[in-house]
């Protein structure tokens, strides 16, 4: 790796741990940098700032580095896969359906009615159900990549996935309660600061398992930047390729909507942010910088959202458009053309 990516990397990973301790030193209540490590440790003297550290802004920190790393990569995936710009880690309707099966537990708990809505209704079912709901669009799209031989046709297929789940959530809203709703709305707004250690453990896990996936695929990825039909001169397994490539997206994209909610921008904006500092379209290098480089932006959203000396936080959803959006559409102009 070249001298200059070298100290890229140096100062991204600077930068990420910079954040981290900002991102846990801040919130309703401001504890010292120092005091923070003493509570990492568990060697603090203030046992209310040592329980807020490990039991809430650590695993949340952790959780932001999962998020904005997970949908970064997974984001690169689809649109070196597609080559596309415009594709995102949703594409293939992964978030459509985890939301399709969050939408069939609170939305369509209250056909179950009394008390056996409210048992239904908790964390881990509202998790499994959006697992579940992404595999289940995941194995259609699987099902259809393997009888398509165009990649653009199996973009197409996942948009149409897509759709079809928004319309079913839309009818399941039509005959919802407000409280229903309400809560479903909530969801959809993403959070960072809902797991607990035990939870976090098994979203790390998944997620271990889409990254070793994704390192499998950089040959593949590269490779498939030349377009197809170059990749199969080369020897490239095509339908073999196309199955890691997507089952890791969905892996990363899909687990992450189901314990953080569907977050916007981060998967899409992220790899072209990344390309325009690395100037690169070499995976080997691109895939570190967007697991950095995802992460840093997520742990300053997050940082922002929480509205720092007080006691509300913003929907995280917002802050990353809000913020994300205007600096794409600035680089984009600046550099007068996108690299890919």
């Amino acid at each position: 790796m070249k001298t200059k990516y070298t100290y890229s990397f140096i100062g991204l990973s600077i930068a990420l741990l910079l954040c981290f301790f900002v991102n846990i030193s801040l919130g309703s209540v401001s504890i010292p940098i120092k005091d923070v490590f003493n509570s990492i440790l568990g060697t603090s003297d203030n046992e209310n700032w040592q329980y807020i550290i490990q039991d809430y802004r650590l695993p949340k920190a952790l959780t932001a580095i999962l998020v904005g790393s997970g949908l970064g990569i997974s984001g690169l995936l689809m649109q070196t896969f597609f080559r596309n710009p415009l594709a995102g880690p949703f594409v293939l309707g992964i978030s459509s359906g985890a939301s399709l099966g969050v939408a069939l537990v609170i939305l369509g708990s209250g056909l179950f009615g009394g008390a056996f809505a409210t048992v239904l209704i908790s964390k881990w079912s509202i998790v499994i159900a959006a697992i579940s709901g992404s595999f289940l669009v995941l194995l259609a799209v699987l099902i259809v990549s393997a009888r398509v031989r165009d990649t653009m046709a199996i973009l197409i297929i996942g948009l149409m996935f897509g759709s079809i789940t928004a319309a079913v959530v839309s009818v399941l809203s039509y005959f919802s309660s407000a409280e229903q709703l309400q809560q479903y709305i909530f969801w959809g707004f993403g959070s960072l600061g809902n797991l607990s250690w035990n939870e976090l453990f098994v979203f790390f896990g998944i997620y271990l398992l889409g990254m070793l996936l994704t390192i499998f695929s950089i040959k593949a990825l590269n490779t498939f930047l030349l377009g197809e039909n170059y990749a199969k001169s080369l020897g490239l397994n095509i339908k073999q390729s196309r199955l890691v490539i997507i089952l890791a997206t969905s892996l990363l994209a899909g687990t992450i909507t189901a314990f953080a909610g569907p977050i916007a921008f981060i998967g899409l904006a992220i790899p072209h942010m990344t390309r325009q500092l690395f100037h690169t379209s070499n995976h080997k290098v691109l895939l570190p910088a967007v697991f950095l480089f995802g992460a840093i932006v997520m742990l300053i959203c997050d940082s922002i959202a929480q509205l720092p000396t007080s006691d509300y936080t913003l929907p995280i959803n917002a802050i990353t458009s809000l913020i994300g959006a205007p600096v794409v559409v600035w680089l984009l102009v600046r550099k007068r053309k996108m690299i890919f």
